[in-house]
């Protein structure tokens, strides 16, 4: 493993099915399996579905927007500097609220790469990019790091 200096534009980014496109930051790979880093940039009504990662813990930090998250069955918003810590095997999920978030996700020790990338697609701008929970749902039981416990929690979804 060699030091590397990443720019903001810099690094991959992919269509993630579930909504959102991330921008990789640091890979397993990269970080000799310490951690992965990714940021998220998200539009207002983005929601996951209830869901854990039984050997990681998920660190997520607020750039721009609000989050509603239900961590462990409670829920808590998050604004811009906030920050979000999910030991790993607690069931979490969240809900954009505003009309769009950017968050930058720190999982750590660097595992469940491979659910996100067969989760997603690379990015191209202007191109349609359809959320697919299905692709999600088949990605967590192939690649075994994220378990989907079931839909959204929250109350009030957003329509459409």
């Amino acid at each position: 493993m060699s030091g590397f200096v990443r720019a903001a534009t810099d690094g991959e980014l992919r269509w993630f099915s579930g909504g959102g496109v991330h921008r990789w930051m640091a890979t397993a790979e990269q970080t000799g399996g310490s951690y992965l880093m990714f940021e998220d940039r998200m539009e207002g009504g983005k929601v996951t579905p209830l869901h854990l990662h039984p050997d990681a813990d998920e660190s997520m930090y607020l750039l721009e927007g609000e989050i509603l998250i239900q961590l462990d069955g409670v829920e808590h918003r998050v604004g811009p500097g906030g920050l979000v810590m999910v030991p790993r095997g607690t069931p979490h999920a969240f809900l954009v609220t505003s009309e769009a978030a950017r968050m930058l996700v720190l999982i750590t020790p660097g595992v469940g790469e491979e659910f996100f990338l067969d989760a997603s697609e690379p990015y191209v701008e202007g191109a349609p990019h359809e959320v697919d929970f299905g692709k999600i749902q088949q990605s967590a039981r192939t690649n075994g790091s994220t378990v989907i416990l079931g839909p959204p929690p929250f109350a009030n979804l957003p329509v459409g």
